[in-house]
């Protein structure tokens, strides 16, 4: 919408009361993503090709944004699809990114490509996980690798953070446990921050903290550290060391919830001891 498009729709009739909450509504998510993302109404009305005055106007509930308007500003700001579909709500309009179960038919080709990234991953370790770091899928070799270590509660902890900070799993047996959590839940700070609305994540937050010896220092995101380029987990197994590090694939331009929150985390040998021991064991 253009300035004189905008002064034109200034003299249209007043809004309803419902119509009202939603404008205001949708200005405060807009202007607190703006503040997560550290723009100012310049530099995301310039992103957005949209004046900053209209921008001003939205913010502060003076403007309705069009159905194309909430999308760009989402685009934008980068906020993901679930967030997406909150902001339409607010704005009044309907969700436009579906979350289709993986074992839903459409997703077969989806579910095909994950086979495929699992399967070729073996005898090494490969998950699915969600946003919330739940073990959806896992390959053979992940279920061989975690019988590796008795006691290690893997079925019930079906979760990658649960399993590395529950006493009940793989933490006893993780060699360098300090450096991989303080990393992992610095990761889980930052997840946490970029979506200052979700709820789940903040209690997922809380609940790794709260587990037995962990620092009270890690209770806060660590903006000055500075964290090495390349972390391994080392595990200890039959009176040796097992040194693996991962990597996380995800769905290109994904346009479904489910697809987007979707990753594939493969495990690697840090070492060739590592790698021979996986081959053979």
């Amino acid at each position: 919408m253009n300035d004189a498009a905008y002064d034109a729709s200034m003299t249209s009739p007043p809004a309803s009361r419902s119509a009202r909450m939603a404008k205001s509504n949708f200005g405060a998510l807009l202007c607190r993503w703006r503040a997560v993302r550290h723009l100012s109404q310049l530099s995301l009305a310039l992103d957005a090709d949209i004046s900053t005055r209209h921008l001003s106007c939205v913010e502060t509930g003076r403007a309705q944004p069009s159905r194309n308007m909430v999308l760009r500003l989402a685009e934008a700001l980068q906020v993901p699809l679930r967030e997406r579909n909150a902001l339409l709500l607010a704005a009044g309009y309907a969700p436009v990114y579906r979350q289709t179960r993986l074992d839903a038919l459409e997703m077969e080709a989806a579910r095909g490509a994950i086979d495929l990234l699992l399967s070729q991953q073996e005898p090494y370790p490969a998950i699915v996980i969600d946003r919330y770091w739940n073990t959806l899928r896992m390959n053979a070799g992940t279920k061989h690798f975690l019988a590796l270590f008795p006691g290690c509660d893997w079925s019930s902890l079906a979760n990658g953070l649960r399993l590395i900070f529950h006493p009940q799993g793989l933490r006893p047996f993780i060699e360098n446990w300090e450096s991989v959590a303080a990393r992992l839940i610095q990761r889980v700070h930052r997840e946490a921050a970029a979506n200052p609305w979700d709820e789940k994540m903040k209690a997922f937050l809380d609940e790794l903290l709260s587990y037995p010896a962990v620092p009270s220092r890690w209770r806060s995101l660590d903006l000055d550290g500075m964290p090495p380029p390349f972390l391994t987990i080392n595990y200890k197994w039959n009176h040796s060391i097992l040194r693996l590090f991962s990597t996380i694939t995800t769905f290109g331009a994904p346009l479904d919830v489910e697809l987007q929150e979707l990753r594939i985390e493969s495990f690697f040998p840090a070492d060739q001891a590592t790698r021979a021991a996986l081959t053979t064991i």
